[in-house]
This record gives C-alpha cells, sequence and structure tokens, in this order.
C-alpha cells in the first residue's frame, strides 16, 4: 500500500559564533529515503525555510560515509532535491502517514522553536499517525505541546544524541543546548544505548526515535516495518 512521508531537514549551515560548518547528517536522511524509494512510497523532502539544506561535511568523512550514503551524495538528481527542498508552511496542510525529522547538529538552531514544525507534529501525533526523530532532530519535539497543553514527549520513552557522545563529537562547546539533560526536562524515559555511538532506537507507540548517526539503518527499517503494520 502506497505510504506517503515527510521528510524534514535542516536549513543552517554554521555553528553560531564559530567558523564551522554543520547542517544535515547524510546518513540520517538516505536510509530512510533510500528504504522508502525502493517501496515506491512517496517521499517529500521539506525543511523550515525551504530551498537549499547544507550537508555537514563530518558526515562526508570516508569513516562514517557508508555506501548507500555515498551513492546519494554523488547522485545530482537527489543532491538537487536538497537544494530546493519545500518549506514546513508549504506542506503543512498536508496528510502524511509518516513525518520524519533528520538530524544533525544545525537542527539544534531551526528545529526546536519553529511554530509551523510544532503544529505539524502536534496534528500528526494527535492523528495517530507516525512521528519519527533522530539524533540531534529529536531536539525538533522538544517544545510541541499537545492540545491540552502538555509536552508531547512527557512520559514518553525517548533517545537522541547524548552529552557522552557529543563529548566524542568534540562539539559540546558548539552547541546551543545539552539535549540529553533538555529531554529530561520534560519528564521523558531516556533510553540510550550501553555503548555510546552505536544504533539504538526506541519505539513507543506512534513515536519512533533513533540515538545517533548509527542507528540511520536501524531507524529506516523499523519506520518502515511499523508503517507497514
Amino acid at each position: 500500500m502506497m505510504k506517503n512521508l515527510l521528510l524534514i531537514v535542516t536549513n543552517v549551515g554554521m555553528y553560531a559564533n564559530t567558523n564551522l560548518k554543520t547542517g544535515l547528517w547524510l546518513s540520517e536522511l538516505t536510509h530512510i529515503y533510500h528504504s522508502a524509494n525502493k517501496k515506491g512510497w512517496r517521499i517529500t523532502i521539506a525543511s523550515p525555510q525551504g530551498g537549499n539544506t547544507p550537508v555537514d561535511p563530518e558526515s562526508l568523512k570516508p569513516l562514517v560515509l557508508d555506501g548507500i550514503s555515498k551513492s546519494y551524495y554523488e547522485n545530482p538528481v537527489f543532491m538537487d532535491e536538497l537544494a530546493h527542498t519545500q518549506s514546513l508552511e508549504e506542506v503543512k496542510n498536508e496528510s502524511f502517514d509518516c513525518v520524519y525529522l533528520a538530524g544533525g547538529h544545525a537542527t539544534m538552531y531551526d528545529f526546536p522553536d519553529n511554530a509551523v514544525l510544532q503544529s505539524i507534529i502536534r496534528n500528526q501525533y494527535e492523528s495517530k499517525r507516525i512521528v519519527a526523530a533522530i539524533c540531534h532532530g529529536v531536539g525538533g519535539l522538544l517544545n510541541v505541546k499537545r492540545s491540552d497543553g502538555e509536552y508531547l514527549i512527557k512520559g514518553k520513552s525517548i533517545t537522541g544524541f547524548d552529552w557522552f557522545e557529543e563529548t566524542l563529537a568534540r562539539r559540546k562547546k558548539e552547541v546551543p543546548f545539552n539535549l540529553e539533560a533538555a529531554l529530561k526536562e520534560r519528564g521523558v524515559n531516556y533510553k540510550k544505548a550501553f555503548i555510546p555511538m552505536t544504533s539504538n532506537v526506541v519505539v513507543d507507540g506512534d513515536l519512533i526515535t533513533g540515538q545517533n548517526p548509527f542507528s540511520s539503518k536501524e531507524m529506516a527499517k523499523v519506520v518502515i516495518h511499523e508503517l507497514e503494520k
């Protein structure tokens, strides 16, 4: 059965107050895109402002750039999609089977306080349709409130890039906030992998979260499985 996915990516290309580049962590988009594309499902890539999505150069390094991500990075049609994403404003009234927030440190700047993104996620979740987020993209869930005024993620089992992983990534001084601490402040049941930088995906009903870039492949598999149930 045909499914309709909204994949949300960042527009930010630099850390604030530094000359360090950031952006979308490529594998966190390519694996779900590849899995859905193989199914023949409809895919829409959108970003807060629309237009170009910068790719984090760290995600293109040989040690982390897997075969699937490399093939998409070298695909001019796919890269043109990233250069011309739709805006959230353009897609906010459409219906999707899954709304998926891809990560990258950049999302910490343009996801958490975006009112249109919050509205899309709230409507999606309250319609009992899947909301998924991976790594720093989980920050896009932080400030979403349900119609009753409670935070959507309060009491939910959830994961996301943890603070020790931020140490390993050497970005503790650059990031605008501590994602792990912020999630815990919302009253979530925070679940992280026993070994940092290893795959971890958490499912709590219609909410699916992945911890880090190394969860990209499993995340795609789990999302596809949940959509086909």
